[in-house]
């Protein structure tokens, strides 16, 4: 396909980037924590960090991984927490001793929890004592070797600290009991790796940064194994697209998306280590009221964020009277921007929604829409610089002008392949070009539309469901005996999950039961908001389940 998108790109943005101008993700942060060190880097509940103080913290920990644990380069470590000061200092840390980074996240049930651990080999995991009993059901049958376990204010001032750990604690209830015998404190890896040298490991940009977890066709997530080049190319391409509105040094950014989420991690995180910008992280930004709060006194520049908080946020009656003269951009992503969101956040901000389109895969922006609009597209935009992008048909060839076909692209950004999954990666991988499988147009400018998808691929504010994994989930519930999943639209979510159930002859399980047995195994976004029993469900020839005839 001719590169037409090229002749709508905004002034300064280049056709090309550097996917090689650093070795490493590491050679980022160390410029960065050089050149801002007096600046705070991430804010949390009130506190700050600057980028030196980054640099020293996430260096002990780095030591103590490297030296105290003795892991070596390459092996895996996990980090499940949700938006703390903890995470960067974990995630820098583990990278500056060569690690491989598998986020987690931290909702996931035992099951699924298992599974990711298992999978990655993963021989160490960083986890909030909040969630640590869920380690503690499956860590035996895990490669597992330390936890790591670090309260909600372990970062925080002394008292500040002791007093927000014993609220959480004590009078919230949020840490249920749980036995990790071999558990180590947090604040103590920090102590022991303060005293410890950190030896310099040599990491290029081939080496593995991230195993990036992702649904798959067996319901079982997969990992996406994305090198330091995919994360630093991903970082160039956005760096160069919005670098016309951004000046280094003076960002705020309120970061409400989880960082274990790659949206956030490349586009709030590295992206605004790159600019020396402040990172405002949000721990639960499910409580509007406080999210609110907690924002007003930043006169913040710029913002990212899902549908359904961008919704929340406009519907929220203390929202409009934030102080918006500084923001200068906003990012959405993860899923569709609906229309009226958008011309609503237009008319309080007076600054556009920017979606975009990616895939954990593509580390992850693939299109974005260009800096320089001024009202809602209902496009995903552009493709990035150094990015090709093809529409295919069912025989992959590319169609005409005009007509659907599915999504393909190629660029530094795309993954290596899936972690220890060959058959995956060449079905998902062919030629160098990543199969998307969605289905798009592109008008005569090369603004790209999402306007089907070809995979079952179920999106609820961002997050993937894979009717898989529900499906093999729900089989299990006493009485039922056949279920098929779909995902309907939501005016809160985009889409939510909807099953349908047949149930065994003479029993009649309810929806109740049903959604009680899903909700041992699954995390609250993949539960199925709506229930349907029949008598039985439309299949192929082969007895293989229609979803498309359901849906």
């Amino acid at each position: 396909m001719e590169k037409v998108w090229l002749k709508r790109y905004p002034p300064n943005v280049p056709a090309e980037i550097n996917p090689d101008e650093y070795r490493s993700l590491v050679e980022v942060f160390d410029r960065s924590c050089c050149q801002f060190g007096r600046r705070l880097a991430f804010v949390n509940m009130g506190y700050g960090m600057t980028y030196a103080e980054l640099e020293q913290t996430s260096r002990a920990f780095a030591a103590w991984l490297q030296q105290d644990l003795g892991l070596e380069k390459g092996e895996r470590v996990a980090i499940m927490l949700p938006n703390l000061l903890q995470y960067p200092v974990a995630l820098f840390g583990a990278l500056r001793a060569g690690l491989v980074v598998v986020n987690v996240n931290p909702l996931y049930t035992p099951r699924e929890l298992e599974h990711q651990l298992k999978d990655s080999g993963a021989k160490a995991i960083l986890i909030l004592a909040n969630f640590a009993h869920v380690l503690a059901e499956v860590i035996e049958r895990t490669e597992i070797r330390t936890a790591i376990v670090t309260e909600i204010g372990d970062l925080l001032p002394y008292w500040k600290a002791k007093v927000v750990n014993l609220v959480v604690r004590h009078i919230k209830k949020g840490v249920p009991n749980y036995a990790l015998p071999n558990a180590v404190g947090f604040k103590e890896t920090l102590a022991g790796g303060a005293r410890l040298t950190l030896r310099p490991v040599a990491v290029t940009g081939d080496d593995l940064a991230f195993l990036q977890y992702t649904g798959g066709t067996t319901g079982l997530s997969k990992g996406a194994m994305l090198t330091h080049r995919n994360l630093l190319a991903n970082m160039r391409q956005i760096v160069a697209w919005v670098g016309s509105v951004i000046h280094e040094g003076e960002e705020i950014v309120i970061t409400a998306l989880p960082l274990y989420h790659i949206f956030c991690l490349t586009v709030n995180c590295l992206c605004f280590l790159h600019f020396g910008g402040l990172n405002v992280l949000i721990t639960n930004p499910r409580d509007i009221p406080l999210f609110v709060r907690e924002i007003r006194s930043w006169k913040f520049t710029v913002i990212t964020g899902v549908n359904t908080l961008f919704s929340a946020l406009v519907n929220h009656d203390k929202f409009a009277g934030l102080d918006f003269s500084s923001l200068r951009l906003t990012v959405g992503g993860g899923a569709a921007v609906q229309r009226t969101v958008a011309e609503r956040w237009r008319a309080m901000t007076g600054v556009p929604i920017l979606e975009g389109y990616g895939l954990t895969e593509a580390a992850p922006v693939i299109c974005v829409n260009p800096v320089d609009i001024e009202d809602f597209t209902g496009s995903v935009g552009l493709p990035v610089p150094s990015t090709d992008v093809q529409l295919r048909d069912e025989d992959g060839r590319e169609v005409p002008p005009g007509e659907r076909g599915e999504l393909c692209a190629r660029g530094p950004q795309v993954m290596r392949g899936y972690w220890r999954r060959p058959e995956e990666t060449a079905r998902a991988l062919r030629d160098g070009w990543l199969l998307t499988g969605d289905v798009a147009t592109v008008d005569e400018q090369g603004f790209f539309r999402i306007v089907d998808r070809k995979k079952d691929l179920i999106l609820v504010s961002g997050f993937n469901v894979y009717p898989n994994e529900v499906e093999a989930v729900a089989i299990g519930c006493e009485g039922v005996l056949e279920v098929a999943c779909i995902g309907v639209p939501d005016e809160r979510s985009g889409e939510a999950v909807k099953v349908f159930v047949v149930a065994k002859p003479g029993m009649e399980p309810t929806a109740e039961a049903i959604l009680a047995h899903c909700r041992k195994h699954l995390t609250a976004y993949k539960l199925p908001r709506q229930i349907e029993f029949r008598d039985s469900l439309p299949k192929s020839n082969v007895g293989k389940i229609l979803r498309r005839e359901l849906r």
